[in-house]
């Protein structure tokens, strides 16, 4: 798929039909994770695959969204921030939420392009999901990612902001891009 329509394709899905996906496709959207960028080229990222329906039931109540558990397949995103923060120092955890960042967007891309579906939930209970998947205490937990086929029905577009919403020039709040064409010098005869 190009890289354009990926990104214009990929939403929020929160209804998947009985299906899994196949674990192989999984591992493809993960390989796609790995491939984002990391400070001193240091990839802190591990990830959880979940296949049990009964942890999936689990899951989805330490999420409080329990269309979670309509889920046949979830990958939690875990960081390990020491090395980071031993390079960086407090910049490090700062590297480390960064780098979670770029490494789930190449894996929602990956899903839109491998015809699969995903919603990024950062909201859970920490310390429950932690216990759930025996995650060791000095590790983050950066992200829950059910994935399976969407249920189609009436699909929900949330129109995106246009750019010139989003777009300052030169400092913050100047809008307007500053011309090329300096006035010419004045010239005296």
């Amino acid at each position: 798929m190009e890289l354009d329509l990926a990104i214009r394709k990929r939403r929020s899905v929160r209804a998947f039909k009985n299906a899994a996906p196949s674990w192989k496709d999984v591992l493809e959207a993960i390989d796609a994770a790995n491939q984002a960028p990391f400070a001193g080229n240091h990839n802190h990222l591990k990830f959880i695959c979940v296949e049990d329906g009964e942890k999936i039931k689990e899951l989805a109540k330490f999420t409080d969204q329990t269309w979670v558990g309509t889920s046949k397949f979830i990958v939690v995103l875990v960081s390990d921030d020491a090395h980071l923060e031993n390079q960086y120092g407090d910049r490090g955890r700062v590297y480390s939420r960064q780098q979670a960042g770029a490494a789930i967007q190449n894996f929602l891309l990956k899903i839109v392009d491998l015809k699969l579906a995903t919603c990024w939930i950062g909201s859970y209970d920490d310390s429950k999901v932690r216990d759930l998947f025996k995650v060791p205490k000095h590790m983050q937990i950066e992200a829950v990612l059910p994935i399976g086929y969407e249920i189609h029905g009436k699909e929900i577009h949330v129109k995106k902001k246009d750019l010139e919403n989003v777009l300052y020039w030169e400092e913050w709040d100047k809008t307007k891009r500053p011309t090329l064409f300096k006035e010419p010098p004045i010239q005296h005869k």
